[in-house]
């Protein structure tokens, strides 16, 4: 059973190595925007990205700065599938998922205008922005010295892996598929070292 997590810059490509692993790997998703999502809309609110980032804030606040990562990677490890969580995006969270083990983390970023052409045509709620809007919004998220704040340049330096999404898809795909291989290998060679030692 293999659990990762994805990080990565806005636009940059992390739904596109999920829905990669859900449909070609076999995974199971679990999405810290739906865990959002279900909370905002109880409370009667719209579901944007400030009411994303407003509710997040406030969970991580009010329990932990890994809580919201924490209760997917529970729920996750519950399904006894191969599991991708998207997205994580503080430094508590990572590291709060490393210590738990059979944990890694993806990191994926592209060119900053080839990421806001492709969220203008994938046109979701959120992604109905300017340019500038656009540029605003990553850097509020980029960096904070608040441990339960948007953190994902931190992040991105915490990352198992890393892919760099300017070309097309089968690149993308061939990256992911390489880092699988190599996310397996050491249960292969650990295995081969116990045969050997029995």
């Amino acid at each position: 059973m293999k659990i990762i997590g994805i990080t990565g810059t806005l636009g940059a490509g992390k739904g596109t190595i999920v829905e990669y692993l859900v449909r070609h790997h076999g995974f199971q998703h679990f999405s810290v925007r739906e865990f959002l999502s279900r909370i905002i809309k109880a409370e009667g609110l719209e579901v944007n990205r400030d009411t994303l980032v407003q509710v997040a804030n406030e969970l991580r606040a009010n329990h932990s700065p890994s809580f919201i990562a924490e209760e997917l990677y529970l729920e996750a490890k519950g399904s006894g599938n191969d599991c991708i969580i998207e997205s994580i995006r503080t430094v508590g969270e990572v590291n709060a998922l490393h210590e738990k083990g059979n944990f890694h983390l993806f990191a994926v970023d592209a060119d900053q205008r080839l990421r806001y052409e492709r969220i203008v045509l994938r046109a979701s709620a959120t992604d109905k922005i300017d340019f500038d809007t656009f540029v605003a919004n990553e850097a509020r998220e980029m960096n904070s010295t608040d441990p339960n704040k948007q953190n994902i340049a931190a992040c991105m330096k915490l990352a198992d892996f890393d892919f760099l999404n300017n070309g097309n898809l089968l690149e993308l795909y061939k990256q992911v598929d390489e880092v699988l291989l190599q996310i397996e290998k050491p249960e292969d060679e650990n295995l081969n070292s116990f045969v050997s030692e029995v």
